[in-house]
This record gives C-alpha cells, structure tokens and sequence, in this order.
C-alpha cells in the first residue's frame, strides 16, 4: 500500500490503527509542540471515518506537528462504515470522526493495506498551497447597517466543566455542530483597516483576520506579550478569546475555505486556544474546521490563535 502512495521522507511506515483526527492532536500537542521538540519532523499515519458529509467516508491520513494531509481514500462497503459508527454510539445523521473497529481492521489489511495494488484505494492529489487572499470586501467602520442591540459577551478567562459548554452556547445560541446544530449568531463585521483587523459592531470586538502560528501554550503567551511590546495594529492590549467571543464568530456552514468562518478571515487558523481551562483538567479550543467547542488533555496543548481586543 505504501508503495502506492507518496509518502514524505520522514513518514514512519506503519498505521496507527487507534488514531483519530482528536486523538493525534492531543498526541501531537503532548509529545510534538513541547518548546524544545518544535522542530520534530515525525510523521505517522492512521484511518479513519470521516462523517461530516452526506455520508461516511475513510481516509488514510498523515499526520505530523505541523502537517496534516489525506493520503488517499478508501472505497470501503458502506454498511461497513455505518456498523463501524453505529458500534461506536453514532448513528448515521451523527457529525463526527471515528476510528476503525476490528472489522473494519481486519478488512483493510485483507482489501487495502497487503494487496500490492488494492482497487479500494484511491490516491488523494495534494493541493497546491498559494497565498490566501483575506481581501473580502466589508463595509467601513459605521456602515455595517448593524441597528440592533449590542451584545456584551464574556471577556475574562474562567474554568469549564464538561458539562457547563452546552447550556452555554445554547445560552448564546451560537453554532455547534453537536451541543446546539440549529443555532446562528449573526456578526456585523467592518473592516478596521491595513488588511490586518476587523471590528465586530454587535460585539464591540477587534479580531485579527489572520493569527498566531501552531505552537504550544508557553510559546503562544510569549508571542502575545512580543506582539503587544511592538503594538499589532496599533494597538497594546491583544488577547486570547474567551469560548463565547471566539464562538461568536462561528458560521453555521463552511466557506469556501473549509472552515466556519466569515471569508474575511484567514482558514491558517482552524482551532484556536480559548481563554478557558477544563475542569478538572485540559484545555478548552474552539474548532472552526469542525464546527464546534472541545477540549484537549495535556501539561502542553498546542493549538493556533486568533486574538481580539475589547474596543473602548
């Protein structure tokens, strides 16, 4: 099977049947973005079941620190796939990712994984990387035709339990994929200028239209503290979000971009840190490329940022 794919020099040739798109990042974030391991260039490889779209779907994919790429897609009997999902506590409506079973296993070693050139495996092209353009038009300042009532939204950081999240976005009635699917929060963003900031006039938020580089949570505060030293934008008070101002930006399909967020934002930032700790342990993010709120174990998580500011 490897022998068919193009596999990066670095790529360990062998399959993590365990994996999942959440677990090799809470592995990734544990092991891969500690300060002095930021540079690993390891990469491994796993299946998994895609169920964001009409229907279910497996991938093989490669991941690393600061790489993620589907190798190929496998053509696997659909009533298998659904098993496998259902055999987890899914259902088929269910929008999320799950593992392989054991007999999805032992059929991907028998169909996929041994055979020197298995029909089930389809081969995914890269897609050539080119500079975003983050130029969508947004109204001036005061021009947004925004008439309603601004919303004041949390801005300290605080501590979460797992059962705290739902009744809070449902509070909002931000989107989620899972806690609150049908709910909406419309933004009236304007452009800040320079290309670099919008303002949110419901909220009475600045955002970065770009952010912070994957790295851990130490790294993440030092770059804050070095950005409001030199003045972003002009300004000297940047911040991480809380759950519910970085929720508040999340659109309830994806762009074209891939990710749920107004066009006017950079897709280089798919989860972001929150200012927010688990209790009792762990990390809360906000996942713009899923669709939804989760949290992460670890004494080091990784992750990106986008930061804000409250404006006066």
């Amino acid at each position: 099977m490897f022998k068919k794919l193009k596999l990066s020099d670095t790529t360990v040739a062998s399959i993590e049947w365990e994996m999942t798109p959440d677990l090799a990042f809470c592995t990734f974030s544990a092991k891969g973005l500690r300060d002095e391991l930021t540079n690993t260039d390891e990469r491994i490889c796993y299946f998994f079941i895609d169920n964001y779209g009409d229907e279910p779907k497996l991938y093989l994919m490669e991941r690393g620190t600061r790489y993620v790429n589907v190798l190929a897609e496998v053509k696997a009997p659909l009533a298998m796939m659904t098993d496998c999902i259902t055999n987890q506590g899914g259902t088929p409506s269910s929008k999320d990712n799950y593992p392989v079973d054991s007999l999805l296993k032992e059929w991907l070693l028998a169909e996929v994984v041994t055979p020197e050139d298995s029909p089930f495996l389809v081969p995914v092209t890269p897609e050539e990387t080119e500079e975003e353009d983050l130029g969508e038009i947004l109204p001036p300042v005061g021009k947004t035709d925004f008439s309603g009532d601004k919303v004041v939204l949390p801005g300290e950081h605080c501590t979460l339990a797992d059962d705290q999240v739902g009744p809070l976005i449902r509070q909002w009635n931000f989107y989620d994929a899972q806690l609150n699917p049908q709910g909406t929060f419309d933004n009236a963003l304007a452009n800040a200028g320079a290309g670099l900031t919008v303002i949110d006039e419901r909220t009475g938020i600045m955002w970065q239209q770009a952010g912070l580089d994957l790295c851990s949570i130490r790294s993440m505060m030092r770059s804050i503290e070095q950005l409001n030293k030199k003045g972003f934008a002009g300004y000297h008070d940047w911040r991480m979000p809380t759950v519910e101002e970085a929720m508040s930006l999340m659109e309830t399909t994806p762009n074209a971009k891939g990710v749920h967020l107004h066009p006017c934002f950079s897709k280089e930032q798919p989860f972001i840190f929150v200012a927010a700790r688990r209790k009792p342990t762990g990390y809360w993010f906000v996942d713009y490329r899923q669709g939804k709120v989760y949290w992460s174990s670890g004494t080091v998580p990784g992750g990106f940022c986008r930061l804000c500011r409250r404006m006066a």
